[in-house]
Protein backbone atom coordinates (compact mmCIF):
# COMPACT_ATOMS: atom_id res chain seq x y z
CA UNK A 1 0.00 0.00 0.00
CA UNK A 2 1.02 3.89 -0.60
CA UNK A 3 2.23 5.57 2.14
CA UNK A 4 -0.65 8.60 3.27
CA UNK A 5 0.92 11.82 4.04
CA UNK A 6 0.38 12.91 7.60
CA UNK A 7 -2.91 15.27 7.19
CA UNK A 8 -2.46 18.85 7.66
CA UNK A 9 -0.77 18.29 11.24
CA UNK A 10 3.08 19.40 11.86
CA UNK A 11 5.32 16.57 12.73
CA UNK A 12 5.89 16.67 17.02
CA UNK A 13 8.33 17.85 18.61
CA UNK A 14 9.28 15.10 21.73
CA UNK A 15 10.93 15.90 24.25
CA UNK A 16 11.84 13.75 27.78
CA UNK A 17 8.71 13.85 29.94
CA UNK A 18 10.58 15.36 32.96
CA UNK A 19 10.97 18.58 30.63
CA UNK A 20 7.48 18.74 30.27
CA UNK A 21 6.84 18.51 34.40
CA UNK A 22 6.56 21.70 35.43
CA UNK A 23 4.08 22.93 32.84
CA UNK A 24 1.85 19.82 33.34
CA UNK A 25 -0.82 19.16 36.23
CA UNK A 26 -0.81 16.48 38.68
CA UNK A 27 -3.29 14.89 37.13
CA UNK A 28 -1.96 14.91 34.15
CA UNK A 29 1.54 13.43 35.28
CA UNK A 30 -0.71 10.37 36.51
CA UNK A 31 -1.63 9.96 33.34
CA UNK A 32 1.10 11.19 30.98
CA UNK A 33 3.96 9.37 33.31
CA UNK A 34 2.31 6.15 34.30
CA UNK A 35 4.80 3.30 33.26
CA UNK A 36 1.68 0.51 33.44
CA UNK A 37 -0.57 -0.18 30.76
CA UNK A 38 -3.10 2.73 29.72
CA UNK A 39 -5.76 -0.04 28.52
CA UNK A 40 -5.95 -0.98 32.04
CA UNK A 41 -5.70 2.48 33.29
CA UNK A 42 -8.92 3.51 30.57
CA UNK A 43 -11.07 0.83 31.75
CA UNK A 44 -10.76 1.74 35.40
CA UNK A 45 -11.43 5.04 34.81
CA UNK A 46 -14.73 3.97 32.43
CA UNK A 47 -16.52 2.80 35.70
CA UNK A 48 -18.11 0.48 34.24
CA UNK A 49 -18.95 2.24 31.14
CA UNK A 50 -17.84 0.14 27.92
CA UNK A 51 -14.44 0.46 26.58
CA UNK A 52 -13.79 -0.23 22.85
CA UNK A 53 -10.28 -0.19 20.59
CA UNK A 54 -11.41 1.02 17.00
CA UNK A 55 -9.01 -0.46 14.73
CA UNK A 56 -8.25 2.57 11.99
CA UNK A 57 -5.77 1.67 10.11
CA UNK A 58 -3.56 -1.07 9.78
CA UNK A 59 -1.10 -1.70 7.17
CA UNK A 60 2.46 -2.06 5.80
CA UNK A 61 4.45 1.63 5.18
CA UNK A 62 7.10 3.52 6.17
CA UNK A 63 7.63 5.45 9.27
CA UNK A 64 8.03 8.93 9.65
CA UNK A 65 11.18 10.46 10.31
CA UNK A 66 10.40 10.75 13.82
CA UNK A 67 9.47 7.57 14.37
CA UNK A 68 12.82 5.91 12.42
CA UNK A 69 14.84 8.18 14.65
CA UNK A 70 12.89 6.91 17.82
CA UNK A 71 13.22 3.16 16.47
CA UNK A 72 16.95 4.00 15.28
CA UNK A 73 15.86 2.46 11.74
CA UNK A 74 16.56 4.06 8.34
CA UNK A 75 13.99 6.59 6.92
CA UNK A 76 12.86 4.06 4.50
CA UNK A 77 12.64 0.75 6.38
CA UNK A 78 9.30 -1.05 5.93
CA UNK A 79 7.29 -1.24 9.12
CA UNK A 80 3.91 -2.18 10.17
CA UNK A 81 1.97 0.87 11.22
CA UNK A 82 -1.52 0.24 13.07
CA UNK A 83 -3.55 3.68 14.56
CA UNK A 84 -6.52 2.41 16.98
CA UNK A 85 -8.69 5.10 18.83
CA UNK A 86 -9.20 3.68 22.36
CA UNK A 87 -12.89 4.89 23.06
CA UNK A 88 -15.13 4.88 25.91
CA UNK A 89 -18.69 5.00 24.77
CA UNK A 90 -17.64 4.72 21.65
CA UNK A 91 -16.33 8.22 22.13
CA UNK A 92 -12.44 8.34 21.63
CA UNK A 93 -10.19 9.01 24.58
CA UNK A 94 -6.93 8.07 23.58
CA UNK A 95 -5.50 7.47 19.61
CA UNK A 96 -2.85 5.51 19.16
CA UNK A 97 0.47 4.97 16.63
CA UNK A 98 2.01 1.59 16.80
CA UNK A 99 5.07 1.23 14.64
CA UNK A 100 6.99 -1.96 14.14
CA UNK A 101 9.97 -2.56 11.89
CA UNK A 102 9.32 -4.68 9.41
CA UNK A 103 11.96 -7.06 9.88
CA UNK A 104 11.73 -8.00 13.55
CA UNK A 105 8.11 -9.19 13.25
CA UNK A 106 9.01 -12.76 12.67
CA UNK A 107 6.63 -14.83 14.09
CA UNK A 108 4.54 -11.49 16.31
CA UNK A 109 1.15 -11.91 14.10
CA UNK A 110 0.24 -8.43 15.14
CA UNK A 111 -1.74 -8.14 12.21
CA UNK A 112 -4.40 -10.59 14.11
CA UNK A 113 -4.99 -8.34 17.00
CA UNK A 114 -8.01 -6.52 15.11
CA UNK A 115 -10.05 -4.92 17.89
CA UNK A 116 -7.93 -5.84 20.77
CA UNK A 117 -5.39 -3.90 22.30
CA UNK A 118 -1.79 -4.27 21.65
CA UNK A 119 -1.12 -3.46 25.11
CA UNK A 120 -2.89 -6.13 26.48
CA UNK A 121 -0.42 -8.61 24.72
CA UNK A 122 2.54 -6.85 25.02
CA UNK A 123 1.96 -6.37 29.33
CA UNK A 124 2.03 -10.47 29.00
CA UNK A 125 5.84 -10.81 28.00
CA UNK A 126 7.83 -10.83 30.66
CA UNK A 127 10.82 -9.75 29.84
CA UNK A 128 9.59 -6.46 28.43
CA UNK A 129 11.42 -3.50 28.82
CA UNK A 130 10.47 0.29 27.69
CA UNK A 131 12.08 3.02 26.86
CA UNK A 132 11.81 6.48 28.80
CA UNK A 133 8.34 8.19 28.14
CA UNK A 134 8.64 10.78 25.80
CA UNK A 135 5.61 13.87 25.59
CA UNK A 136 4.78 16.19 23.45
CA UNK A 137 2.02 18.96 23.74
CA UNK A 138 1.69 18.94 19.81
CA UNK A 139 -1.90 17.42 18.33
CA UNK A 140 -1.87 13.75 17.00
CA UNK A 141 -0.15 14.06 13.55
CA UNK A 142 -2.54 10.97 12.27
CA UNK A 143 -6.43 10.12 13.09
CA UNK A 144 -7.01 13.54 11.59
CA UNK A 145 -10.83 12.84 10.93
CA UNK A 146 -11.46 12.28 14.92
CA UNK A 147 -9.93 15.73 15.55
CA UNK A 148 -7.48 14.49 17.64
CA UNK A 149 -6.84 17.61 20.07
CA UNK A 150 -5.42 17.28 23.07
CA UNK A 151 -3.56 17.91 25.88
CA UNK A 152 -0.45 15.69 25.85
CA UNK A 153 1.04 12.63 23.77
CA UNK A 154 3.34 10.19 24.77
CA UNK A 155 5.43 8.03 23.40
CA UNK A 156 7.67 5.25 24.51
CA UNK A 157 9.54 2.10 22.94
CA UNK A 158 8.65 -1.14 23.84
CA UNK A 159 11.29 -4.55 23.69
CA UNK A 160 10.31 -7.65 23.82
CA UNK A 161 13.52 -9.93 22.42
CA UNK A 162 14.13 -8.82 19.60
CA UNK A 163 11.15 -7.33 18.79
CA UNK A 164 10.65 -3.16 18.91
CA UNK A 165 7.59 -1.16 18.78
CA UNK A 166 7.52 2.25 19.11
CA UNK A 167 3.74 3.20 20.79
CA UNK A 168 2.63 6.93 20.43
CA UNK A 169 -0.56 7.84 22.80
CA UNK A 170 -2.66 11.22 22.70
CA UNK A 171 -4.95 11.90 24.90
CA UNK A 172 -7.94 13.58 23.67
CA UNK A 173 -10.15 16.34 24.80
CA UNK A 174 -13.29 14.11 25.28
CA UNK A 175 -11.08 12.66 28.10
CA UNK A 176 -10.05 15.36 29.75
CA UNK A 177 -13.80 16.65 29.47
CA UNK A 178 -15.34 13.58 30.83
CA UNK A 179 -12.78 12.96 34.02
CA UNK A 180 -12.83 16.64 34.64
CA UNK A 181 -8.78 16.90 34.14
CA UNK A 182 -7.45 20.44 34.07
CA UNK A 183 -6.81 21.36 30.25
CA UNK A 184 -2.93 20.86 30.97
Amino acid sequence: MPDRPSLCFPRCRWRAAAAHRPAMSAAWWQWVASSDSLTARLIAAADGRPFRVRLLDQRLGRPRLDEARALGLPRHQAAWLRQVALCVDQRPWVVARSVAPLAQLRGQRLERLGERSLGSWLFRQPDLERSPIDVSADPAPFAAALNPAGPWGRRSVFRHGRFAVLVQEFFLATMADELALPPR
